[in-house]
């Protein structure tokens, strides 16, 4: 067991610092004095490594020499560009995070707090899901690759404890969204797809072409919200299995009732059409937040009829600059 633990003020880096969680946690960091006295949190882009290559990676480790990092970086997609490129997704996600993981080992960095994702748990299962059952049988075909990547971060983590007593953990957030996700409507997140789609629909008195039923079922988490929660992981959560960090199952809603609540935030008043011809991937992801519950059971998350106004307003506002 030889974990170096630093004392003195930390110094945080973020990997996939200038995407959706990433800006999210250094929104919460700047203006909502996240950031401790004496702290220093730098946000990493892929502009400034290529997490792929672990030259590169041990390089801006070297520049940084941080005492915790939050390991958001992945490549990622939507649906259907993991249905057609799983393979690309498996090795450039494995080596992202072996590069990561390894290098932060080989640094003496004593925290890391890993994000995966929902999609990782088994398509075969029951409801609701919890951390305990990642590993309980082969994730959704659409994104096998992906996925599998992400689970071994739980496997490492495991394995960095019980050979060095290194204190990697990961977090396991449900659907999130908000300002500075991807807004492309091939090959983002849902909830931000639509957002675009509708918007487009607006402007060109179009109809809203939505791919599938909109009867699949979702939890989405605003993307500040998350980010508040990460830090709180950082700071406090000593365990080194994961943690979902998720909106409760009660407040689940479908695909459908999330189209109306954009349609209804960009004041969309066209046609909405339900394209059944095309796949509606899992049809649920319900996961439990009770771990979370047990250990911060007063915490309260944006409403999403709210967080989705605030994520439409930021794109209007910000469509110049949004990811489309």
């Amino acid at each position: 067991m030889d974990s170096e633990i630093k004392a003195g003020p930390m110094r945080v880096l973020v990997t996939g610092g200038s995407g959706l969680v990433g800006k999210a946690i250094e929104h919460v960091v700047q203006r909502e004095g996240g950031k401790l006295q004496g702290e220093e949190w730098i946000f990493l882009s892929s502009k400034d490594a290529d997490l792929v290559d672990v030259g590169q990676t041990r390089a801006v480790f070297e520049k940084y020499r941080p005492t915790h990092v939050i390991h958001l970086a992945a490549k990622v997609g939507g649906l259907y560009l993991h249905m057609r490129e799983n393979l690309h997704f498996l090795r450039d996600n494995i080596k992202i995070n072996d590069n990561v993981l390894q290098t932060a080992h080989e640094m003496g960095v004593t925290k890391v707090v890993s994000c995966l994702s929902s999609c990782i748990f088994p398509d075969k299962t029951t409801y609701p899901i919890d951390e305990t059952m990642i590993h309980n049988g082969p994730p959704h075909d659409s994104n096998f690759g992906y996925s599998h990547a992400k689970r071994m971060i739980d496997v490492q983590n495991r394995a960095y404890f019980q050979q060095h007593g290194h204190r990697y953990t990961a977090v396991i957030p449900t659907n999130v969204f908000g300002p500075y996700d991807n807004f492309n409507i091939e090959n983002g997140h849902v909830l931000s797809a639509l957002i675009n789609k509708t918007y487009k629909a607006k402007k060109e008195g179009t109809s809203v072409n939505v791919c599938g039923s909109g009867a699949p079922r979702r939890q989405f988490i605003y993307s500040l919200d998350l980010g508040r929660l990460i830090i709180w992981v950082l700071r406090e959560y000593e365990e080194i299995d994961p943690i979902i960090l998720s909106v409760d199952e009660e407040d689940e809603v479908s695909i459908k009732e999330a189209v109306d609540m954009i349609a209804k935030a960009l004041d969309f008043k066209g046609k909405i059409h339900f394209d059944t011809t095309l796949s509606d991937g899992q049809l649920r992801k319900t996961a439990s937040n009770a771990k979370l519950r047990r250990y911060l059971p007063d915490i309260t998350f944006t409403p999403l009829k709210e967080a989705v106004k605030m994520t439409c307003d930021w794109f209007v506002a910000n469509y110049d600059i949004a990811r489309t």
